[in-house]
């Protein structure tokens, strides 16, 4: 039985673009304009692992993510692919730009059940009640300009369509769906499964790994795209590791934290990387500069005035691993399709009209 709860919930855009496929057919859904909205599969970026929606139904489920070793090009076998689980961040899906939008999660919905999960498990997490007071106490700006909820009755109808298509809801009071994420995924990668966090949310980059990547919703183009270890190392130069300890220069304005080019205007991401890869992590880089020069006259000055400002960015920032909340390994079993179809296009056409006059 999956797991639900009742919820609140807040960022994304607009859904264009794309038959849902659903267990390896194609459905017709009820109307023109849905079916303009789901017509043509969405490619998922070359990172991701490719797998066959009717090649799965036609394996019996204890032998779910075992694949036939390859031989590569010496003759030796292929490394045996670990099986994925996934995390989906409602929130932020809930919104089509500042816009609450039913509609927009919705489509989101849709096109990640046919392009993206496929059968693979799925569990979705959603923020606690006061999930933010612990950060707001650190920092009052964090996030003080984002709206709260989505309105009455919302909560229920996304947890219904979410338990009505065999999906694990997830709340814990006082925690952000992050934090919960977060420590869930230290759990999951303990019993040797990847990770895939389906999220517009930057501040999962800090948990990329090898084993640990992102799949995020792009409005532009109306499609999920994956995002890996080897993207973030092209996009940022340095290694995820040190993420956190570079956002805490360069801040977060989406969440309100402020970086520290408001307090040093010359201090900017090149000194910075350059900073961190010498160091390796912000308190490292602050532990050295209060006993030695660590770089130009500069940054020095701000790593020895600033520093326990730099920390207290960290401590808002960083995502928590030791929210008391256990991983079910029944979450764990292939997720019955059976009501996608009928599921998901009776909620599209419930909200199509959403926000039109």
């Amino acid at each position: 039985m999956p797991t639900s709860v009742t919820l609140p919930l807040p960022a994304v855009g607009a859904v264009a673009a794309s038959p849902v496929t659903v267990g390896g057919l194609a459905t017709p859904l009820r109307s023109r304009r849905l079916r303009r909205l789901i017509a043509t599969p969405a490619a998922t970026a070359s990172s991701s692992p490719s797998t066959s929606t009717s090649a799965i139904s036609s394996v019996p489920p204890s032998m779910r993510h075992s694949r036939k070793q390859l031989a590569g090009r010496d003759g030796a076998p292929s490394k045996p692919t670990k099986p994925r689980v996934f995390f989906l961040d409602v929130n932020p899906l809930c919104f089509r730009g500042s816009q609450r939008s039913l509609s927009a999660f919705a489509r989101w919905l849709a096109l990640f059940f046919a392009h993206v999960s496929l059968r693979d498990p799925v569990v979705a997490v959603l923020d606690g009640e006061g999930g933010n007071e612990y950060r707001r106490r650190l920092l009052p700006s964090y996030k003080a300009h984002r709206a709260r909820g989505v309105g009455t009755g919302a909560d229920s109808r996304v947890v219904d369509v979410l338990r009505e298509c065999h999906v694990p809801v997830v709340r814990v009071e006082g925690y952000e769906a992050d934090d919960v994420v977060a420590t869930l995924t230290e759990q999951v990668l303990q019993k040797g499964y990847r990770v895939v966090i389906a999220s517009p949310d930057k501040d999962f980059k800090q948990l990329i790994s090898d084993d640990v990547q992102l799949v995020m919703p792009i409005p532009e183009i109306g499609r999920w795209s994956f995002y890996t270890l080897k993207h973030y190392v092209a996009q940022y130069k340095c290694d995820p590791t040190a993420d956190l300890s570079l956002r805490c220069f360069m801040g977060d304005e989406a969440d309100g934290v402020r970086g520290i080019q408001h307090l040093v205007p010359g201090f900017g991401r090149k000194t910075a990387v350059k900073l961190l890869q010498k160091h390796g992590s912000l308190e490292n880089l602050l532990k050295t500069a209060a006993v030695r020069t660590v770089g130009k006259d500069y940054a020095q000055d701000a790593l020895t005035k600033h520093a326990d400002y730099l920390r207290k960015n960290y401590e808002v920032l960083s995502l928590k691993r030791d929210v008391n909340v256990q991983f079910d390994d029944s979450w764990l079993s292939t997720r019955n399709t059976c009501n996608d179809t009928s599921v998901l296009s009776d909620f599209i056409l419930q909200f199509s009209n959403e926000g039109r006059s």
